[in-house]
């Protein structure tokens, strides 16, 4: 059996971490004692660790991960490499014999991760070799996409309950961010997870402020204008409905000014990787994007999320917004909507043949609908539709609650006097504690080790979140290590990482102090 000081050592040895997140110690724990899992956390809760940390104490054997997105797949071998955890991904776009020998290395035990998409999983040549694989546990990142009542359900996911029938010893972990009571419940049924061990974060996102507007189409993109300009410096997604109005928006923000590049699935899977990193690295702090964009993005932070179109599902809005503020620090998340955006959904709804899925998508669509009209607490309202029920009535951070910026025709700030009442009105009404603050950090020093980052990353061609996170690169800002020894404190700097950049970093940190 696996000890606690086991599995901490792992933490600080790979991650560089001292300490879990809520509920990670508890998941890591239960995949190592062999349960079958079901996790629901927000975006930016730390899932992946969840079954990284327990496949890389597993020695001999594979954790198979079955995830929906080539990149993101990618990127996290990329990082567990740069880690020391050996891990690959088996799909479509290599060539046939490097497939091969990722297969034979798979059946040799050689991986102690080993990615595939659902398809891939669906083959009938994979059910083989796959069988050959000393398999510790699989981890299904995306589980709501196997229950028919999720927002975003795949047919293909559909044959993952197949798992249970052809490795019927093999743990079965399910992960997911935006999963409501029923659709949690669907997962475990299709899964065939057996008295699974269940951890429920909550969904309610102190650091998130949640603006809602209805608007036409000229004051939007003036508003999307203004709330670029108050997040300059910082980087920002924006959510456009349809591939042409990602060039439309792109136009108009580089008419005033502002710096953007775009992101769609009709891009060439080169040119959506270069733009990805383009923002991922800084280079440029606004991408507009379609939803095709940001599943499995790791950039923590984000500081605001704007949508120009009514989102189908509360769960879809949720899990989009939640691409804001990871690194626990405020961040904005604004829905510019228009009254044509239900016109069109609605449209959508009524092409739907299936009568069962219609009247889903339709009560979806109510559920939205409720949510942009109502008065109540944006943030009360996604934790009661998700499950929760939140003692508080009033959060104090979404444009309902008085929250918003008065860029926005919203409230004014109020005076001294005001704040004193706001405060007592939170209390009344037992509000959340508002997010903390963000440490002082030295911009310049920040911007000096951005650019040190982007060419480290790209003289080893990976992304420069594998790099170093924006997190990490905070901690290294406000501590200033002077040796390997003090660096190793920094947040996010293993063993390993430090022997990687440790010199070239410190060698980074007195260049800036001779300037």
């Amino acid at each position: 059996m696996t000890s606690d000081s086991q599995i901490r050592g792992a933490l600080l040895k790979y991650w560089g971490f001292q300490s879990f997140r809520p509920r990670q110690a508890s998941v890591v724990r239960s995949l190592l004692d062999g349960h079958d899992t079901c996790v629901v956390m927000p975006t930016g809760g730390g899932k992946s660790l969840c079954y990284q940390l327990p496949a890389a104490l597993l020695e001999g054997k594979t954790a198979l991960v079955i995830s929906p997105l080539i990149a993101l797949m990618q990127d996290q071998a990329a990082q567990l490499a740069q880690m020391g955890i050996p891990a690959a991904v088996l799909n479509s776009s290599l060539a046939p014999a490097e497939q091969t020998e990722i297969t034979r290395a798979a059946c040799a035990g050689k991986y102690r991760l080993l990615y595939v998409s659902p398809e891939r999983l669906a083959r009938a040549d994979t059910a083989v070799w796959l069988g050959k694989v000393p398999i510790s546990f699989f981890a299904i990142d995306e589980a709501h996409c196997i229950s028919e009542w999720g927002h975003e359900f795949r047919p293909d996911y559909r044959q993952l309950s197949r798992l249970r029938v052809e490795f019927p010893d093999c743990p079965i972990a399910a992960f997911t961010a935006s999963a409501t009571r029923h659709v949690r419940h669907d997962i475990i049924e299709q899964l065939q997870l057996k008295n699974p061990d269940k951890y429920i974060a909550s969904f309610h996102r102190a650091n998130l402020r949640y603006i809602v507007k209805e608007c036409n189409s000229f004051d939007q993109m003036e508003l999307l204008v203004n709330a670029v300009r108050r997040h300059a410096g910082s980087n920002v997604i924006v959510y456009s409905p349809t591939i042409t109005r990602v060039a439309q928006t792109i136009a108009y923000l580089e008419h005033n000014g502002i710096a953007a590049i775009g992101y769609h699935g009709r891009m060439d899977p080169p040119t959506r990787r270069r733009n990805q990193e383009l923002w991922t690295s800084d280079q440029v702090r606004v991408l507009v994007g379609t939803i095709a964009f940001g599943l499995g993005i790791n950039k923590a932070s984000v500081r605001a999320v704007i949508h120009l179109s009514l989102p189908k599902s509360i769960e879809q809005y949720y899990q989009e917004a939640g691409r804001a503020g990871r690194d626990g620090q405020p961040a904005d998340c604004i829905l510019l909507w228009q009254k044509q955006d239900a016109g069109l959904l609605a449209h959508f709804i009524g092409q739907i043949e299936d009568p069962v899925e219609k009247e889903r998508a339709w009560q979806r669509y109510h559920k939205i609908r409720t949510f942009v009209d109502s008065r109540n607490c944006r943030h009360r309202q996604i934790c009661v539709h998700f499950g929760e029920n939140p003692k508080w009535t009033s959060c104090g951070a979404c444009d309902v609650c008085g929250c918003g910026p008065e860029w926005l025709g919203a409230r004014a700030p109020v005076a001294e006097s005001g704040r004193r009442d706001r405060k007592r009105k939170r209390r009344k009404s037992n509000a959340p504690p508002p997010a903390s603050q963000p440490a002082e950090v030295d911009s310049g020093l920040r911007e000096y080790l951005r650019e040190w980052r982007r060419t480290a990353a790209k003289e080893r061609s990976v992304p420069a979140f594998v790099v170093m996170h924006d997190s990490t690169l905070d901690n290294l800002c406000q501590r200033k290590p002077r040796t390997l020894s003090e660096l190793r404190e920094v947040r996010g700097f293993g063993p390993l990482k430090t022997e990687t950049y440790g010199e070239e970093i410190l060698a980074a940190l007195k260049r800036y102090d001779k300037r």
